[in-house]
């Protein structure tokens, strides 16, 4: 279950993030924009971000091809109440990107 959230919420930040670029495209290209716009709105919402490239240009020549959810950790802690509740304490998010 939580490995869907995290593809939900992964999904909703690019498309979010596209969206927010929609107005911007045409004043600037969309190659690095996207990379580093998608990298900040992952890191915003919380997660981790690794970036796996592949090819040799720099990451400003590069364009997103996927964003794969990574490992959740988090506790159950039950102090101070009848059941457990889960906190996350750290979210893992792979964005790969092509150049």
């Amino acid at each position: 279950m939580k490995q869907y959230l995290i593809s939900a919420l992964a999904v909703g930040a690019v498309a979010a993030s596209g969206l927010g670029l929609a107005g911007a495209a045409n004043a600037a290209p969309s190659g690095p924009a996207q990379v580093e716009q998608t990298v900040r709105t992952l890191e915003a919402s919380g997660y981790h971000v690794i970036v796996n490239r592949s090819g040799g240009a720099t990451l400003s020549e590069c364009s997103v091809t996927a964003i794969r959810p990574g490992q959740t950790h988090s506790t159950f802690d039950s102090r101070g109440s009848s059941s457990p509740s889960e906190t996350v304490t750290a979210k893992t998010v792979y964005v790969d990107v092509a150049c």
